[in-house]
C-alpha cells in the first residue's frame, strides 16, 4: 500500500559518528550508515557511556599543571585521559 523509504543520514551526522567512532576505536556497521534513524541510534548508544571517558579538558590540565608546580606533585597519567579523574585530583590537591 503504501512505500517506506528510508532518508540517508545528513553529513553532519555521518562527521559526528566517525568521529565518535575514531574516539573510541568502534565500527559504524555500513547498514547504519545508509540510514539516518539507524544512524541516529548509533550515535545515541555511543556519546555516552563508552569504553573510553572524554579527556581532560585543556582547561583542567592547565589548572592543575599550576596547583602541581605550586605543590610540587606529579599529575598521574591517567588524569590527562579522563576528566572525571582530572577533576576528582584538582579537588584533592587545592
Amino acid at each position: 500500500m503504501y512505500e517506506i523509504t528510508t532518508l540517508p543520514p545528513t553529513q553532519k551526522q555521518l562527521d559526528f559518528a566517525r568521529s565518535l567512532a575514531r574516539r573510541m576505536d568502534a565500527r559504524i556497521p555500513n547498514a547504519d550508515l545508509e540510514d539516518r534513524k539507524a544512524l541516529s541510534r548509533w550515535i545515541d548508544a555511543h556519546k555516552t557511556g563508552g569504553p573510553r571517558a572524554p579527556g581532560a579538558t585543556s582547561k583542567q590540565v592547565a589548572f592543575a599543571e599550576t596547583i602541581a608546580r605550586m605543590k610540587r606533585r606529579a599529575i598521574p597519567d591517567e588524569c590527562f585521559r579522563d576528566a572525571r579523574l582530572m577533576s576528582r585530583w584538582i579537588d584533592a590537591n587545592r
